[in-house]
């Protein structure tokens, strides 16, 4: 009787272990793997950007980019008057000249 005990103890423990590594799995495939995705992603794509490039912004402004350092653009919007410095990761989307 004893020996059946831990049996189904062991059983038990192994099928837990089991799910918690099922769990980990499906954890990683939904919120940890897309997210590093979006990242490369992004890293690409502010990689790429240039001057004279026609960029949006995260706050929805259109500009072109007029000059840029290692994390830091200035981007011209409308008129020549208007040019503002931002960070690059505001940068959402770019545009390349053709």
């Amino acid at each position: 009787m004893l020996t059946m005990t831990a049996a189904s103890g062991a059983g038990g423990l192994g099928f837990w272990l089991i799910y918690a590594a099922f769990l980990i799995g499906l954890m990683y495939f939904i919120a940890i793997r897309p997210q590093q995705k979006e990242k490369k992603r992004m890293q690409e794509l502010l990689a790429s950007v240039a001057v004279g490039d026609n960029v949006l912004t995260s706050s929805g402004f259109y500009g072109v980019v007029i000059d840029m350092t290692d994390d830091t653009v200035i981007i011209e919007f409308g008129n020549k008057y208007c040019r503002i410095p931002m960070q690059k990761t505001a940068i959402v989307q770019v545009e390349k000249p053709e």
